[in-house]
């Protein structure tokens, strides 16, 4: 384990309110001079985005999203190659979150109709207590108690470009940029605000997203199109080695994630494979269970990297 990903684990791991992310600010900000970086804090609609480096003469931008999201019952189980699973697990999710409401409301109707209450009145009390639980839920998803455990999702981003920023040679640190972004688990705010403010410099420029990329030994890579130019650069840089299967998938894949903000974006995930080799899965982030850190993984990103950023 590296000086940096050890540091992030003891004394960032959470990552949620505003002292815990100003301490990671300043802990990125404290490497970043000591490798002879600028970095800067960009603010734009409550986010807050690291950018380490210089954007605008970078020939590529290695991102990952710092903010840690909300404990939840569920793993957030992604299939990115497999839309139908995805969306189904979500709506059943949906269900099972907002059960307890809809038990109450339910409690609620039947107290009152028993208690003798006119039907107009029961039914006002049951919207007023259905938007109550509905917006108490929602409160507990986007803004609750944050996840303890974030191995994954995504202290694995956040420690690669670490790593990256350590290992780069002098004469390759120019050639690159960094953006650790803020609030992707409410809706990818951080990078849409910054692609918002910053479009001329980022149209056609490679955006390489790390996110959750410690669990899994199927690297897929998630290229938009406008990105596919850049794929024999990839494809020379991103070569399995026994161990990992490298799919650069260009068409057929959802990953939500903060590569979609930027017309040359790609993502990048582990992945597992299911036993028959036929489903692509994430599963355990967002829970207790995000523990799994796989140092490999994050050797072999790097790695990689730098041989694309010599490529570039």
């Amino acid at each position: 384990m590296t000086e940096t990903t050890g540091a992030v684990f003891e004394r960032h791991e959470i990552r949620k309110t505003k002292a815990q992310k100003t301490a990671f600010i300043e802990y990125v900000s404290g490497v970043a001079e000591e490798q002879g970086y600028t970095c800067r804090v960009e603010q734009n609609s409550s986010a807050r985005n690291i950018v380490v480096g210089d954007v605008k003469s970078a020939k590529a931008v290695y991102t990952a999203h710092y903010d840690t999201c909300s404990a939840m019952p569920f793993p957030n189980f992604i299939t990115p190659k497999n839309f139908l699973i995805y969306l189904v697990y979500q709506i059943l999710v949906v269900l099972l979150v907002y059960a307890p409401v809809f038990a109450v409301v339910a409690l609620t109707n039947y107290v009152a109709l028993k208690c003798g209450m006119e039907e107009t009145v029961r039914v006002v009390l049951g919207e007023a207590v259905l938007m109550v639980g509905m917006f108490s839920m929602l409160w507990l998803i986007v803004a609750g108690p944050a996840n303890k455990h974030t191995a994954n999702d995504n202290t694995s981003g956040v420690t690669t470009l670490l790593d990256l920023m350590c290992s780069l040679p002098e004469d390759q640190k120019g050639k690159v940029a960094f953006i650790f972004f803020d609030l992707e688990e409410r809706g990818l705010r951080g990078s849409k605000a910054y692609y918002a403010k910053h479009k001329a410099d980022m149209k056609d420029k490679l955006l390489l997203n790390f996110d959750c990329v410690s669990d899994g030994e199927y690297m897929l890579f998630a290229v938009r199109k406008g990105a596919q130019k850049y794929l024999p650069s990839l494809e020379r840089a991103f070569v399995g080695d026994g161990t990992y299967e490298i799919d650069f998938a260009t068409r057929g894949v959802f990953y939500p994630s903060d590569q979609a903000s930027f017309p040359c974006g790609v993502g990048v995930a582990a992945l597992k494979k299911s036993k028959r080799g036929n489903l692509l899965y994430m599963n355990r982030i967002h829970t207790k269970k995000d523990t799994v850190y796989n140092e490999k993984n994050v050797e072999f990103l790097v790695r990689c990297t730098l041989r694309l950023t010599e490529i570039l």
